[in-house]
């Protein structure tokens, strides 16, 4: 960089930038700027073009943005995900250092004090890009790809930008990034903080579908990546808590794919014994074992030409997993007990767990360059608490699926107040928690709907179907506890958008409110402060002026809320606050 110019320039688009993707956009021009100057005054310039930039975040669970313009119009790449490969993100996130994939060679490069070094894996045998990363890259015109990793405040790479170039003609000199190194280096420094801190832009809603009848504003962002990711041939892996509808959305990537006219299979691990997963999924000849009384094809054989999603990943087998590995790599398999030639697998795959996958790997329980096959394109879908509003729509579906499963004629509706109470709970269970606590909701609801052939599903029923949810000691305490954050937040958001204000300050009353509960059933005596731990203040009288302090914050609460209930006015009367 012959001045700080390009540095000063980029400081203050990224000031200026309201959203992650105007501050990407910033970073990706002046980087790609950059690398034009180098190459045009290099041996190279006749020869070569850059092609484009790509930026993405990218923190352990999973990629959550993802930025791309082409050169030298700087237009958005489309829909295409121009990504590399999982052993040059693994390499990066390891050792912290900019890597390259020099196609005409083949080789995955490392590099430190402008040297490259040639990636190698624990055995030392050369690292280089799979068959299907040379395809893709050669595809999109790539022959040089150079990433540059963007760390967090703290450190740890969360994410990288990348950039593509095309040589026609290799002349035995490495490609122009050395040159480029130490000014990526200052431009991902400068512009990390701001990438990683800066909201994404608001995205439109998508419409549902069959698959995705419900989308609130995190599932459009998560769709955004889905159906990019969608469209290219790599592994997806689906990560969240059970029941957030990874099959759902393993169906909906399906649909956007070019698979889509092509089988959807299904395995589930979870029920599937260990013993049989081999089977399961790459098939057998009859007698291949007790009771292979015939041929079958396997999940691998019915997803021919399709996609086959793999749930519940970390159930798989140490033995199984090399069997997936080499289909992964190679895309080969045998069906048990079948001497012929390999099959070949034209299968696209998504996997899908609830499951921390590095952890286990580290247990010793999953295997570590499976983990890498899988984790190519890792997304984590967030679990129903992250996503309130999205609630109301998945109860109104679920009731309306299970009235029609019924046959029943007339409409379902909910009560305001039965939409409120559900938005208002944790959901630790997420969308198949729902789905029961509805059902149950529904059940009750057709007991009282009297003659007619509408149905009202009131807050009433739903506190009853809520209450048969969970049982009693902590985690229902956790739950209730969390039904009254999201009442407190719900109450702060209402006010903000009124020009009005609900401190979280206040929240400190939630000890005053223990107290008076506890009050209003022990007294004021010492099993209350016994029960609450808190005896250390009888022996100086202490505890006297502990219930004063927190009863008083406990009615500036109600006060704050402009209500109050019947049970927290009787304590703070009978106690003087």
């Amino acid at each position: 960089m012959s001045d700080d110019a390009p540095l000063f320039e980029l400081l203050s688009s990224l000031s200026a930038a309201a959203s992650f993707e105007e501050a990407a956009d910033a970073l990706l021009k002046t980087a790609l700027a950059i690398v034009q100057g180098i190459l045009a005054s290099s041996v190279h310039a006749n020869d070569a073009r850059l092609l484009r930039g790509i930026l993405y975040l990218r923190p352990v669970d999973g990629y959550q943005r993802l930025v791309g313009i082409e050169f030298p119009s700087g237009k958005p790449t489309g829909s295409v995900a121009y990504l590399t490969s999982a052993t040059a993100w693994r390499w990066m996130v390891e050792h912290q250092t900019q890597v390259s994939i020099d196609v005409h060679r083949g080789a995955l490069l490392a590099w430190s004090d402008g040297r490259p070094t040639v990636l190698r894996d624990a055995q030392g045998t050369e690292e280089a890009p799979s068959d299907k990363t040379r395809d893709s890259l050669l595809r999109r015109e790539a022959t040089h790809v150079h990433v540059v990793p963007l760390c967090a405040p703290g450190g740890g790479v969360h994410g990288a930008f990348s950039l593509e170039g095309a040589c026609r003609n290799p002349i035995g000199q490495e490609f122009i990034w050395p040159q480029c190194m130490g000014d990526m280096e200052r431009l991902a420094a400068l512009a990390s903080p701001y990438l990683i801190a800066l909201p994404a832009r608001s995205v439109p809603t998508i419409e549902p579908d069959q698959y995705l009848p419900v989308v609130g504003r995190a599932t459009s962002r998560l769709t955004g990546l889905l159906r990019v990711f969608a469209q290219q041939e790599e592994t997806i892996l689906l990560s969240g808590p059970t029941g957030v509808g990874k099959s759902r959305l393993a169906r909906w990537c399906h649909a956007q794919s070019s698979h889509r006219d092509r089988p959807f299979e299904v395995i589930d691990l979870l029920s599937v014994p260990e013993e049989l997963q081999m089977a399961e999924l790459f098939g057998w000849k009859r007698g291949a074992f007790t009771g292979a009384v015939k041929d079958s094809s396997g999940a691998l054989g019915r997803a021919e030409g399709g996609t086959l999603f793999i749930d519940e990943i970390d159930k798989l087998s140490l033995k199984a997993q090399s069997g997936l590995l080499r289909v992964l790599e190679d895309r080969k398999y045998r069906p048990l007990g079948d001497n012929a030639d390999a099959s070949h697998a034209n299968v696209r795959f998504l996997i899908g767990t609830n499951a921390d996958l590095w952890t286990a790997v580290r247990a010793g329980l999953f295997r570590e360059d499976l983990y890498y096959r899988i984790s190519v394109l890792p997304v984590q879908i967030p679990p129903l608490s992250e996503r309130q509003d999205e609630i109301a729509g998945w109860a109104q579906y679920m009731a309306n699926r299970h009235h029609r499963d019924k046959g029943a004629q007339g409409q379902v509706t909910f009560e305001p107040a039965a939409l409120d109470r559900l938005e208002s709970t944790g959901w630790p269970g997420n969308l198949r928690q729902l789905d029961n606590v509805v059902r149950r909701a529904y059940a009750m609801a057709i007991a009282n709907r009297g003659g007619t052939r509408d149905i009202v599903i009131e807050e009433k029923n739903v506190s009853q179907a809520l209450g048969q949810e969970s049982g009693p000691g902590e985690s229902s305490v956790l739950a209730e506890l969390w039904r009254a954050a999201n009442l407190f937040a719900r109450e702060a958001e209402r006010r903000y958008r009124k020009g009005e204000a609900l401190s979280l300050d206040l929240a400190d009353s939630f000890r005053g409110m223990v107290l008076a509960a506890t009050i209003r059933r022990y007294g004021t005596g010492e099993e209350t402060f016994a029960i609450l731990s808190q005896s250390h203040l009888l022996p100086n009288r202490n505890q006297y002026r502990v219930i004063r302090r927190e009863l008083e914050r406990a009615r500036n609460l109600a006060d704050a809320v402009g209500g109050i209930c019947e049970e927290l006015k009787e304590v703070l009367k009978n106690n003087g606050s």
